[in-house]
């Protein structure tokens, strides 16, 4: 099948204002079952974009701006083919079929930037007992998340801590995806954070969290199967409904878009984005 994902934001400010170089991470990543067709970007015609991939690999614009404006507009048109996947279509090593999962001493090397772990008091659901069947502790893990933490949508800024979200008990896709990647770097397991796309959630449309909508979620590296996408928000494990566009370490590595806007005062600013996602017939 082919998507077509048509996205825009526009950033108004209240006055003109210099702008930073930007970093964009709005391009699905291509994959073995997700190929990307055709891509359009473009931001302010005084823009310059310049193409590059970033640490993780991801393609990112870097878009600098010479002169002042009051507005600030991205917009992207993407063409996807995509494969239906089941996404427990993996086989495990011997060593990965119990909790927790042994990693070899090259494996904790490379990975070793993903399993740095912090000092969280972490509930009894989400600290799995040792010998636990490896794919059911997982699925218990996404799905207590998703029991216990309520969602909220909050467009802009850093996710909460694991302890703030847990505090809270509510919190936007990417509270809860930084959560749960918390919860398996403590368990000793390599966690990473993903941005993307969701369309046509599989769960239940009235319990959907972010269908259509930019997203948020988590991905574990299992010996045998690789990594492994956990959507904790709608308590599933990642198929074809997600496009991912970034991966990386820390929320800042995934952002949709980075960058500062400066004033001789302080500028209020608004942003409105728009979203569509269609699929071919």
């Amino acid at each position: 099948m082919k998507l077509t994902v048509d996205y825009s934001a526009t950033y108004r400010y209240e006055g003109k204002v210099s702008l930073s170089p930007h970093v964009v991470r709005l391009f699905p990543r291509d994959a073995l079952q997700a190929r990307v067709v055709s891509l359009d970007f473009a931001t302010n015609a005084n823009g310059s974009v310049h193409w590059r991939h970033d640490l993780f690999d991801n393609v990112v614009a870097q878009c600098f701006y010479p002169r002042e404006d009051d507005r600030l507009v991205y917009t992207l048109r993407a063409v996807i083919a995509v494969e239906e996947r089941n996404p427990f279509g993996f086989l495990l090593d011997s060593r990965a079929l119990q909790w927790p999962a042994g990693y070899t001493p090259r494996e904790r090397e490379v990975l070793a930037a993903f399993m740095v772990a912090g000092k969280t008091d972490f509930p009894p659901a989400l600290r799995p007992m040792s010998g636990s069947e490896t794919v059911n502790a997982l699925v218990t893990m996404n799905q207590w998340i998703h029991a216990h933490i309520d969602y909220e949508r909050r467009e802009e800024g850093e996710p909460h801590a694991p302890e703030e979200t847990l505090r809270l008990r509510r919190g936007a896709c990417r509270d809860t995806a930084a959560l749960l990647a918390a919860a398996l770097r403590a368990q000793g397991f390599a966690a990473r954070l993903v941005s993307g796309f969701l369309w046509e959630s599989a769960t239940d449309p009235a319990e959907r969290k972010a269908d259509g909508a930019l997203h948020a979620w988590t991905e574990v590296f299992l010996p045998g199967a690789g990594w492994v996408g956990m959507d904790p928000s709608n308590g599933v494990f990642v198929d074809h409904h997600y496009l991912a566009t970034a991966v990386g370490v820390s929320a800042s590595a995934i952002a949709p878009v980075s960058g500062l806007y400066f004033g001789e005062r302080p500028v209020p600013h608004e942003l409105e984005t728009k979203l569509t996602i269609k699929r071919e017939k």
